[in-house]
């Protein structure tokens, strides 16, 4: 059966790339109707459509339109089957962290702001509204998100965190910071993270 949310996507990546050639776009599909649609200021080059990928027809269709692909699992396998179904772009991890000089502190402030982290499989992707999320959520334990996003100080588990996804094949790892302290997450990771992870 066809799934209708790909279908659209895959004719809203059509019709972005039709607008970024410049021109008057005219498009009348299955899902979108665009009439007298214009870019006035195109880049030089397009910019690059990667799709995000949680399920094996998502995957198909990121190898098959996509400039790319973008998870958030350091799973080998769909590195490989993105490659093997003939993805030319490059793959792309999504990681989340809280960093905080107090480990407990960024352990409550991760499960405060995420705890959808503390969800598994598509079930933190799927859900229809956000009262289904704050639902599923609630079933969540400072634990589990604890145990799913590196927390605190130690440079150690931050640089596991990143390494699983080198390990899996990932060309582009990007890391985000649970919580305001952007300028102590970015301190930490210049001066502890950048020499134990390298040029990887």
């Amino acid at each position: 059966m066809p799934d209708v949310r790909l279908e659209m996507l895959e004719e809203a990546v059509t019709v972005m790339r039709e607008l970024w050639r410049g021109g008057v776009v005219n498009h009348r599909g299955r899902h979108f109707t665009v009439e007298n649609a214009r870019i006035y200021s195109c880049p030089d080059d397009a910019p690059p459509i990667r799709i995000s990928a949680f399920g094996p027809r998502a995957l198909r269709l990121a190898a098959k339109i996509g400039d790319g692909f973008v998870t958030t699992r350091p799973d080998r396998a769909v590195v490989r089957e993105y490659r093997r179904q003939g993805g030319k772009g490059p793959t792309v991890a999504a990681l989340k962290v809280c960093w905080d000089a107090d480990e407990t502190t960024a352990r409550k402030l991760a499960f405060q702001l995420w705890p959808t982290e503390g969800l598994s499989g598509q079930l933190s992707q799927e859900l229809p509204m956000p009262a289904h999320f704050e639902q599923a959520a609630a079933v969540v334990t400072e634990e589990m998100v604890a145990d799913a996003v590196a927390c605190g100080p130690d440079p150690e588990r931050h640089a596991r965190a990143i390494s699983e996804y080198l390990e899996a094949g990932f060309d582009e790892v990007y890391v985000s910071q649970i919580g305001p302290d952007l300028g102590g997450f970015l301190s930490f990771y210049d001066s502890e993270l950048r020499r134990r992870i390298g040029d990887r």
